[in-house]
């Protein structure tokens, strides 16, 4: 690849062309959601997740910023936030690998192979390792309630970047963004 930008654009090029549905934000490339099914052999199959990914400058060379919109119950990834620990993203990222990694193996990787020793979310990881059925059984009602295919669309995110904001405010912000939403 001759630049970062040229290296952006075929990365999410082939995200586009794969089978995942990709939100574009603002007019640039930089920042996106993308829709991501919990894997089949998993506990969270059947739910669908917003992710925030958003491209650094120096992408290749400097991983993603990637993170869950809607609430999922997982101890690698903060229940407020979203924000995951991975090390393939967040520590040992390299530019041989592209955008549609994430979705297809580091992703699923992290939620069929939780990691309660590292976590994000302290909760979900003592309740893992104390009574696995209880945190199973969690696990499905947070699929069933925030990461329902249909609301997939109506998912809202409860902070952006740093900055708190209430949910009426990121609604307007969204659709001033985004525009509104076909029937």
């Amino acid at each position: 690849m001759s630049s970062p930008s040229k290296r952006r654009e075929m990365d999410l090029m082939k995200l586009m062309m794969s089978d995942y549905k990709v939100e574009m934000l603002n007019d640039g490339i930089q920042e996106f959601y993308v829709h991501f099914n919990g894997p089949t052999e998993s506990l969270y199959h059947g739910g669908v997740w917003r992710i925030r990914v958003e491209l650094p400058e120096a992408y290749p060379y400097k991983s993603p910023s990637i993170g869950f919109v809607n609430k999922i119950y997982h101890p690698n990834v903060d229940e407020m936030s979203g924000s995951i620990c991975l090390d393939v993203i967040n520590q040992t990222w390299s530019p041989m690998f592209e955008l549609v990694n994430v979705f297809e193996v580091f992703l699923p990787q992290l939620l069929l192979y939780p990691n309660p020793s590292d976590p994000l979310n302290g909760e979900a990881a003592a309740l893992m390792m104390r009574d696995r059925a209880a945190y199973d059984q969690r696990v499905k009602e947070y699929c069933e309630r925030y990461a329902k295919p249909e609301d997939i669309g109506a998912a809202s995110e409860e902070k952006t970047s740093d900055e708190e904001m209430s949910e009426d405010e990121y609604d307007s912000s969204e659709e001033a963004v985004m525009g509104q939403a076909d029937p």
